[in-house]
């Protein structure tokens, strides 16, 4: 059964179209088994998301989309698996945004480091796969061990997507790190997309 594992709703300002409670119930109509609220840079929408997911009977993955400030645009969903883990993903995103102008989230990839016991992490990969990229990637793979790291796979539907999911493949070869497969979602329905856009 399929869990999808990237979701914006609309506590990502400017991002997400739809509520928590609306991603929820349309996960429970299509029979998901699992949906993650995984949010930038916050866990403001996890409260909402819980109580949906209790009355949809969905089973909800705690997440967070941590988009790091150095290095720049470096995307890592976050999911703590012990109530531990959970206080610890709450510190660092205190920690990103009492650094920063209101608003914002000012985070290194050390924070993180520092930060990463009992949290599975999932790499968003950029546009352009470069040897920066690939050596953050390899170091992230030493520190997230035990199989807490894997790298999200989307289709964009572009159309560089057949070269784009070829390169993610020869990716995980060279580095021994899972694809996990996600759709990146916005929005719970079709109609939402003009306020997404």
């Amino acid at each position: 059964a399929y869990a999808e594992l990237q979701v914006t709703s609309n506590f990502t300002f400017l991002t997400g179209a739809s509520c928590p409670a609306e991603l929820i119930h349309q996960a429970g109509a299509l029979g998901l088994s699992a949906i993650a609220l995984t949010d930038t840079n916050t866990l403001a929408g996890v409260v909402r998301a819980h109580v949906a997911a209790r009355q949809a009977g969905v089973h909800l993955v705690v997440g967070c989309r941590l988009r790091l400030s150095q290095p720049s645009g470096l995307t890592i969903l976050l999911y703590p698996t012990t109530r531990t883990a959970y206080g610890r993903l709450c510190r660092l995103l205190s920690l990103g945004k009492q650094r920063a102008p209101k608003g914002q989230c000012h985070l290194r990839l050390h924070d993180l480091i520092e930060h990463n016991d009992g949290l599975l992490a999932t790499v968003v990969p950029p546009p352009v796969i470069d040897q920066d990229f690939l050596e953050v990637l390899e170091g992230l793979g030493h520190v997230f061990d035990d199989d807490r790291l894997s790298i999200a796979v989307s289709c964009l539907y572009g159309p560089d997507d057949l070269e784009r999911l070829s390169h993610l493949n020869a990716l995980t070869r060279h580095t021994h790190i899972r694809l996990v497969a996600t759709n990146d979602v916005h929005y719970h329905r079709p109609d939402r997309r003009p306020l997404q856009d």
